[in-house]
């Protein structure tokens, strides 16, 4: 599978003064295999340790943190030369050896021509208790296939091309327009968690089977992640956890407009009703990159920071497909979604995870008594106020009240319609599988 990541590692690799890399995210999102791929395409050789399958490297950081020494002991352990000058070096699952994380800082400092990369859970790296590489090191942020991933994994490399030629003097004829959108809906169900997108990869022929292995495996992660969460944070703490986690669904379906709401804090959890009591379960399944997070303001101006308030705000989930298996939609109301009768916060969830993939966040969101507009994106300093429809009408009364207020250059609609610019109006039509690829140039 082609990841837009590779991109990003090829422009680390290409730095003259390039620090050590860490690559963060939620587990599950394809880091292991992305560097991987990437080592062997780029580099004369690719090494790779994971401390969390063999606890006995972590012995090779506790005499020194000199890499020299260090550099040489993997290479006994490994039984092959490492050439610092040609080779990569990856260390997996970093977190589970905190002394590896604080050795990047004398990488950087003493052997700077060593290209370093390690992979970690966003939770794990956040929480470590040693001294961490402040300044000494890189980050790259990773998250689940978005859609034009999805599309290069099915194969569809015609509907990829267009897309990365769309402009904003582009059409978007009907035929290509149809095709887009049944990927969509399949996008939908499967999310973009590399191992599902494999199993319906290798299924997709018998859509029937192909979507039932999709939810039995996003199933497996589910339980995969709730496991992880009773590791890293006890059993009474996973309990919320899971508990909050498993609740996003029914918070963003509750209201009958089909919008998501406000999250609701009473009742999530037994006996607590407040935000204080719940914050530290919200905040520990934000760094362990299983939510999205996005603050509700009520002044469209700049900077949003200061016009948002801790306790007011949306939660979506992380990966599209596992909202539909947290929720236990079936495959076949995805399919055959009339946009009609369908719920206009699946939508969102899927723009909001588009967004942070493209580099948006942190993403906000407008409301002001009844008027909402679903989020608001800086580019350059302007405001681009942007509305989500999950059908084909595409009456945005809400955002024609943010419009009268605050005059952004132009307001966006993401609905089920074909691409279009109404530029005596000033509004920006997309389909919603574009919201990747937002705004266009």
């Amino acid at each position: 599978m082609e990841r837009n990541i590779f991109r990003h590692l090829d422009s680390w690799r290409r730095r003259k003064n390039r620090k050590p890399l860490i690559l963060r995210g939620a587990r599950q999102v394809g880091k292991t295999w992305s560097l991987q791929e990437f080592g062997s395409r780029n580099f004369a050789t690719c090494h790779y340790i994971n401390f969390e399958q063999d606890n006995q490297l972590e012995t090779l950081f506790e005499r020194d943190l000199k890499p020299a020494r260090i550099i040489q002991e993997i290479s006994f352990h490994l039984e092959r030369p490492i050439d610092s000058a040609k080779d990569l070096l990856i260390l997996d699952e970093i977190q589970e050896c905190p002394r590896a994380l604080t050795s990047l800082k004398y990488f950087a400092e003493e052997l700077p021509e060593m290209a370093v990369c390690a992979a970690g859970s966003l939770l794990g790296v956040e929480l470590s208790t040693v001294s961490f590489p402040v300044g000494k090191v890189e980050f790259l942020d990773m998250h689940p296939m978005s859609f034009s991933e999805f599309l290069m994994a099915a194969g569809d490399n015609q509907s990829f091309d267009f897309l990365e030629r769309l402009s904003l003097d582009s059409e978007l004829p009907e035929i290509v327009h149809r095709r887009l959108w049944m990927h969509f809906k399949n996008y939908l169900i499967v999310g973009g968690l590399p191992e599902v997108v494999k199993t319906w990869k290798e299924n997709h022929e018998n859509p029937y089977e192909a979507f039932k292995e999709v939810r039995r495996t996003q199933q497996d992660l589910i339980t995969a992640y709730i496991a992880d969460m009773a590791k890293h944070s006890g059993k009474q703490n996973s309990m919320h956890l899971e508990r909050l986690w498993q609740n996003i669904p029914a918070q963003l379906a509750r209201k009958q407009d089909g919008s998501a709401p406000k999250f609701k804090f009473k009742g999530v959890l037994s006996g607590i009703n407040g935000y204080t009591r719940i914050a530290g379960v919200i905040d520990w399944l934000e760094k362990a990159g299983l939510l999205i997070k996005v603050h509700i303001v009520s002044n469209g101006n700049l900077p949003f920071s200061a016009y948002s308030k801790e306790n007011v705000f949306k939660l979506y989930c992380f990966d599209i497909g596992l909202l539909g298996a947290l929720g236990n939609l079936s495959p076949k109301t995805i399919l055959s979604y009339d946009y009609g009768s369908y719920k206009g916060y699946f939508a969102e969830n899927f723009v909001a995870q588009e967004f942070i993939c493209s580099g948006h966040g942190p993403l906000y969101s407008w409301r002001k008594r009844t008027a909402k507009v679903e989020f608001l994106l800086e580019m350059a300093g302007e405001i681009i106020p942007v509305e989500v429809k999950s059908g084909w009408v595409t009456q945005a009364k809400s955002l024609k009240v943010y419009a009268q207020k605050y005059t952004p250059i132009y307001r966006a609609i993401l609905s089920g319609r074909r691409f279009s610019i109404d530029h005596t109006n000033r509004i920006h039509l997309y389909p919603l599988f574009l919201a990747g690829y937002f705004p266009l140039e």
